[in-house]
């Protein structure tokens, strides 16, 4: 089968590069335009483009993919199916049906139809999910609905974050893909329609979704920490600046403390929440370097008393 593919993070990096070593020949790449991107805000191509520029295959990089422009361009490279991961644009049924098997699969980082959306991996952390996985899917109009090829789980780690579950969940794209494609290559694949009355969302991260709220219990805000790490990173309030918190575990205990209190034992800080304490382990204050707290108390660190939270005088 001639490959067209489409990504553009570096979450779809692993599964193009294991399709420019497959059997099944990659006859151009579909990424998003070049943008300002890293600190020094230079223009620079997607981290897939990156990729199939040094590998040399036909790239396409347009602002818009439904055109019907775009559309002959891409159709000249005679594609027999289409492979998405992460692409960032929506697909409209010229392009959708393209292809001459008439049809896009896409590999989705969550268990369908659990966690639609823009954020999967996030969202299975913030839900306290404890196992997640990949879902090989037929793309249509209606976003991550399409019926599902098959699908590989994997159990989330007790202490594994966004950043981490995110590099192991790519490389399992990459072997759902291939498998994906070996299926229906040799005319074995089974396309199982989803429940939509299972279905729940995973829409993109806001700043608000970060936002640290000290009556939740330990173990939500344990949960939150984990799946906006590294980025953007959870926050709280102190001294009227964001302090972020990239790791922390939960701890029980009395809550006598009113909600984002800390609490000084052993030389190390705890905060009270809802229900039990939160102990901090990594943290950022804005504009400088994420200390383990051993590195950030031996700074200006957090003194017992101060109250972190919106409205708290820190």
């Amino acid at each position: 089968m001639r490959l067209l593919f489409f990504g553009t993070p570096e979450f779809a990096v692993p599964t193009l590069a294991r399709l420019l070593a497959g059997r099944h020949p990659v006859v151009g790449v579909v990424s998003q335009p070049d943008r300002r991107r890293g600190r020094g805000r230079k223009t620079s191509p997607s981290p897939v483009a990156s990729h199939a520029l040094a590998a040399g295959v036909p790239l396409f990089r347009p602002e818009k993919v439904g055109t019907q422009e775009v559309a002959e361009t891409l159709a000249a490279t005679l594609p027999d199916l289409g492979v998405v991961v992460a692409f960032g644009q929506f697909l409209p049924k010229r392009i959708r049906q393209l292809p001459s098997l008439g049809y896009l699969i896409n590999g989705h980082a969550s268990l369908l139809p659990r966690h639609r959306g823009a954020a999967p991996i996030a969202h299975a952390l913030l839900a306290g999910d404890v196992e997640t996985g990949v879902s090989v899917m037929r793309v249509e109009r209606e976003m991550d609905a399409g019926p599902v090829a098959l699908e590989k789980r994997t159990k989330i780690g007790p202490d594994e974050d966004c950043g981490s579950l995110t590099e192991r969940i790519a490389q399992l794209t990459a072997d759902a893909i291939t498998e994906g494609l070996d299926r229906i290559a040799e005319d074995r694949v089974t396309w199982t329609e989803q429940d939509p009355t299972r279905a729940s969302l995973a829409p993109k991260i806001e700043r608000r979704d970060a936002h640290l709220d000290w009556s939740d219990d330990a173990s939500a805000l344990v949960q939150r920490i984990r799946a906006m790490a590294p980025r953007p990173g959870a926050f709280s309030e102190w001294n009227g600046e964001p302090l972020r918190i990239l790791a922390a575990r939960a701890e029980v205990g009395d809550d006598a403390c009113a909600p984002g209190t800390v609490v000084i034992d052993d030389e190390a800080p705890r905060i009270a929440t809802g229900s039990g304490w939160l102990r901090p382990l990594r943290l950022q204050r804005p504009g400088g370097k994420v200390l383990d707290i051993g590195e950030f108390q031996r700074g200006r660190g957090l003194q017992s008393g101060t109250r972190l939270g919106e409205g708290a005088n820190g």
